[in-house]
Order: structure tokens, then sequence, then C-alpha cells
């Protein structure tokens, strides 16, 4: 384990199950969960002893911890990042920290394995630390993820972009629900929108949403907003992505029409493979699902408002 990085994040108990299964979204090979809560009975019915260690008498039996292990290859900001948006749409109290990381280390193991990456038929991603790539014909967009989630790599983010491609057309208007990085509405405005708004309750989220919109020269035709959708938005989008979580996708579902017409199209991915009928059965309460694609477990559903459906 000495190059990779470990990430233990404390939560109460009546929010442990919930932040595992969030955690799990950024490590799909497993993650490791203290949960001192029931100690004594625990013990009792598996080893029949009564004699405890101290230092796990002293554990704080209010909290559990979520342990995380990410990959020499991988970000650990970008993971932090977003177990932390996650837990705050959740309204789940945790603390983060980060152990055996030095900052160094990490930016320079992540970022060697972070090259130019292909997305669909139209796009490049290419990290802005990397001066020799050919573009082939692709569409380019700079990226520079900073301490946001959304690099193009996982599964959830390359899904929602692939959809996205399939269903630009010029003049087009975005709506980035969660935007992280600004991958997707900046992708967007490459492809052929007019414009694009990303909201996104992680202020450092927004930060990072701006400067990759200068990089890609789209930032005058990019508004970010922090703040939770219904405070801070309005107006109607042809395209409306949200590359979160599903119990997100669930709430979002029953307000997320008033920015949509007839013919505008829903993005939704975040979705583990185990919870996407659970999503696909609360947003089909207002939304025809019109496609569903999956990758290594993970879910992205396009949908439309119902015919039946009155919009304001």
């Amino acid at each position: 384990m000495n190059d990779w990085t470990e990430i233990k994040i404390s939560v109460p108990n009546e929010s442990l199950d919930l932040a595992g299964d969030i955690a799990q979204m950024v490590v799909p090979y497993g993650i490791y969960i203290e949960d001192y809560s029931m100690l004594e009975q625990e013990v009792e019915e598996i080893a029949h002893i009564d004699l405890i260690d101290e230092e796990l008498l002293k554990k704080d039996r209010s909290k559990g911890v979520v342990h995380v292990y990410i990959s020499p290859e991988e970000n650990p900001q970008e993971a932090i990042s977003f177990l932390s948006e996650r837990y705050k749409s959740e309204g789940i109290s945790h603390e983060i920290e980060c152990e055996s990381c030095v900052e160094e280390d990490w930016l320079n193991n992540w970022k060697q394995y972070f090259n130019p990456i292909p997305i669909g038929e139209k796009l490049l991603i290419r990290p802005t630390w990397r001066d020799k790539y050919d573009p082939d014909g692709r569409v380019v967009l700079n990226l520079d993820p900073g301490l946001a989630f959304g690099t193009g790599t996982h599964e959830t983010t390359r899904l929602v972009l692939q959809v996205i491609e399939k269903y630009v057309k010029p003049g087009m208007k975005i709506l980035d629900i969660g935007c992280g990085s600004g991958i997707l509405a900046v992708a967007g405005l490459l492809l052929g929108c007019e414009s694009a708004v990303g909201v996104d309750i992680d202020e450092m989220a927004v930060k990072t949403a701006k400067e990759n919109a200068q990089l890609n020269n789209v930032d005058d035709r990019f508004e970010v907003v922090c703040g939770n959708l219904a405070d801070k938005i309005s107006g109607k989008y042809d395209i409306v992505a949200a590359n979160i979580v599903a119990d997100a996708i669930i709430a979002l579902s029953g307000d997320v029409d008033q920015f949509m017409t007839k013919d505008s199209v829903y993005i939704m991915s975040g979705i583990i493979d185990s919870r996407s009928s659970e999503v696909e059965q609360a947003v089909s309460e207002k939304f025809d699902i019109i496609e569903r694609f999956e990758e290594n477990g993970w879910v992205c559903l396009t949908a439309k408002v119902r015919r039946d459906i009155s919009l304001t």
C-alpha cells in the first residue's frame, strides 16, 4: 500500500451505511468501514469474551469511519472533493482525513497516468500539462481538474459526455447540475451549445469550472453558480445533465422538469447499477426514459418529460 493514498471519513453512526454507499462510487473495488457502536455486544457474541482492548474501548461510539484507498494512478483530491460534495448534498456531517499522502507524490503519480482521452466520436480531453498530442480531427477540451470531480476518466463522466455529443445541436442551452470541474458544460459549448449554466454547492468546484471555461475560451458563454439548484437557477434548457449520486437524482426528479421543455433531454449519471431500478422508478413519475447505458457497473439514463406532464 506504499504508493496508495488512504482517505478516512468520519460520520455519525446513523449515516454510516449511506456514507459507505457513496464512498463505493469512488472505489468500486472495495472500502473498509469501522463501526464501534455495538462493540461489547458483538465481541461477546463472536468471541464469547468480556475483555476488550483499552484502545478499542476509547473509540468514539457515536461515529463510524469509512476507509477509502486510492491507487497511485488516480487523483486523491478529486475523490475527496467528490465525497465531500456528495455528503453535503445528503446532509451528512463528515470529517475527511488524507493519510500517507504527500501532495507532491500523489500529484506526480496521478498526472503521469492522465493522458489525452478520446471520448465518443468528436471529443478529446487534454490535460493542460500534456503538450504533445494529436487531436486527430477531434474537438479538444483543455482540462485542469484541480480539486474538483470530473476528468473524463471515470465511467460516469465519460457516459454523459458521449450522450451530450449525441444530442447537442447549434444554439442549444445546457444546464450542468453538480458541475464539478465544469467538464460537461464546457464540452457542450465546444460541441455547439450557445450557452451553459453550471451549478455546484462546492465553492472550489465553481472556481475550477470557471478556470476550465477560461482555458477553453468559452467563459463568456458559461455562467457558474455556487448554491442549490432551485434557489439559484431559472430558465429553460435543451440539455440538462446531472452526474451525481442516485439519491440526489431521485430527489431532483420531482422538480427538474421546471427547467425543461417537452423537447429537452435529461441526462443522469453517477448511478451504481444496484440502484438503477430505484432511480428509474422515481424518474418515471414525470419522465419517459428513452435510453439506458451501462459501463463497469455504472448506469447513465436519458429521459424526456412525459407528454401528459404540464410544464410551467
